[in-house]
């Protein structure tokens, strides 16, 4: 299995969007290095491997390392955008759409952001409720309804990891795990 995670395509801080306050959008469908992000989808599909530099967030302190994603017979992509981006979705043979409240995403949010970035809560709150909730609204909950597959991780995520595991065996006529 490989995974590519489009959170590695983020265009770097001075090409990311300003909003009307002059404070930087990274929630919108513009903040990714779509093209590349694409080809590098379509190479692991044409059974070759790609090698990207990891994305830090825009955290200083950390020494980006360079991630080589094999190809493999099932190939993981998953991003905020992947739905939206019409060239990536035509791509995709199963779609899993891994949902939270609202309530749960904002408190998972203050947490990481402030443990992981060093963001203040202000800082947070402004994104979520500037940036990420419309972001959500407009480019992600609409392509619930095309997904074959919605997973509700507001609590107990081993459960419904569980769940998807038994569901893409289902999928791909496997018997054992």
């Amino acid at each position: 299995m490989a995974l590519v995670s489009q959170d590695n395509y983020y265009q770097p801080k001075e090409k990311q969007l300003i909003d009307e306050n002059g404070e930087i959008n990274f929630d919108l469908p513009e903040s990714i290095d779509r093209e590349h992000f694409y080809e590098d989808v379509k190479t692991l599909l044409s059974g070759n491997s790609i090698t990207k530099t990891e994305y830090t967030f825009n955290n200083p302190g950390k020494e980006p390392g360079q991630i080589e994603v094999k190809t493999a017979p099932i190939i993981i992509t998953e991003g905020l955008f992947i739905f939206h981006y019409d060239e990536i979705n035509t791509l995709l043979d199963h779609k899993v759409y891994v949902h939270a409240g609202e309530d749960v995403r904002l408190e998972r949010r203050i947490r990481r952001d402030h443990q992981e970035r060093g963001y203040p809560e202000k800082v947070v709150r402004y994104q979520w409720d500037n940036h990420v909730v419309p972001a959500d609204r407009q480019f992600l909950q609409p392509y619930i309804s095309d997904s074959d597959l919605v997973i509700d991780n507001d609590d107990h995520f081993q459960e419904h990891l569980d769940e998807l595991v038994d569901h893409l065996y289902e999928v791909l006529n496997l018997t054992e795990k």
